[in-house]
């Protein structure tokens, strides 16, 4: 039982990736058109966390809660239960955008504490580890022009209330443009490091097993990215705008860039 409940756990997490794609598609142009598709995809991935969780019980006799896994595995079903609750009863779909991606990694995460087939040769592995860290050194690029516009932003945004004239910062873009550069470098960033996530969680497991889990720097990792999903949040469900948005995003730039710094020369730390 125990290897059926691995089975639909990980079928629950290739649904529930049907919502990240939706919450990418409305952080990078606000399209809601997936969201139909996503929402019955989560609610069968829904009903398949389930049936992992009860083959689980059954296997052991017991409510499964006695690891990291399993405990992430109950927190994640239970996060998507309110949420189809709250979704039914109020039509409040604005928090699929966070929800949607955090039940995903949540469940991904849950799923891989089984085992599973080596790498088939080393140029996959490589590969795979090369597109994590284009992804994620993409992501941090997004993000560094969203703080650089964030601070236009704050200076603009100060320059006019003071009605200051005959400055150099006379030639900054207009607020408008500044904020919507801002939305678009933020959902950029988002999708490049929730990606870049996903193929180095993948990786990490495939090349150690479960090893990583509790690492200082992967935990930095998630953190960073837990952030920036408080972020778009915040951005697309909230309405943060302006100077909360410029502070927030200036705040995850100082967050990913300790979690750089963290994973210099982790490479050659797992890779012989």
């Amino acid at each position: 039982m125990v290897e059926s409940s691995v089975f639909w756990l990980r079928a629950a997490a290739f649904l529930y990736a049907a919502g990240v794609l939706h919450s990418m598609l409305v952080v990078l142009g606000h399209s809601q058109r997936l969201y139909p598709a996503a929402l019955g995809a989560f609610r069968i991935a829904v009903v398949f966390h389930a049936v992992a969780m009860v083959d689980l019980a059954r296997a052991y006799g017991r409510l499964p809660l006695d690891n990291f896994y399993e405990t992430l595995c109950l927190c994640a079903f239970l996060i998507a239960l309110v949420f189809l609750m709250v979704e039914w009863r109020y039509h409040f779909s604005s928090t699929a955008v966070a929800l949607f991606p955090l039940v995903f990694v949540m469940t991904l995460v849950a799923a891989l504490e089984r085992p599973v087939a080596s790498w088939p040769n080393v140029h996959v592995r490589d590969a795979w580890l090369v597109v994590h860290i284009v992804l994620v050194l993409a992501g941090y690029a997004a993000l560094l022009l969203t703080a650089v516009a964030s601070v236009f932003y704050l200076i603009q945004e100060r320059r006019l209330k003071t009605k200051r004239a005959g400055t150099l910062m006379e030639k900054l873009p207009p607020l408008g443009t500044l904020d919507s550069l801002i939305s678009v470098s933020m959902g950029l960033g988002f999708v490049f490091i929730t990606l870049g996530l996903v193929f180095g969680v993948t990786w990490a497991f495939i090349e150690s097993g479960t090893r990583w889990i509790g690492d200082a720097k992967i935990t930095l990792s998630f953190f960073t990215w837990a952030l920036c999903l408080v972020m778009i949040f915040l951005r697309a469900s909230a309405g943060w705008r302006g100077r909360k948005a410029a502070l927030m995003a200036l705040t995850v730039l100082g967050c990913s860039a300790l979690t750089w710094a963290a994973h210099v020369g982790l490479r050659p730390t797992l890779i012989p």
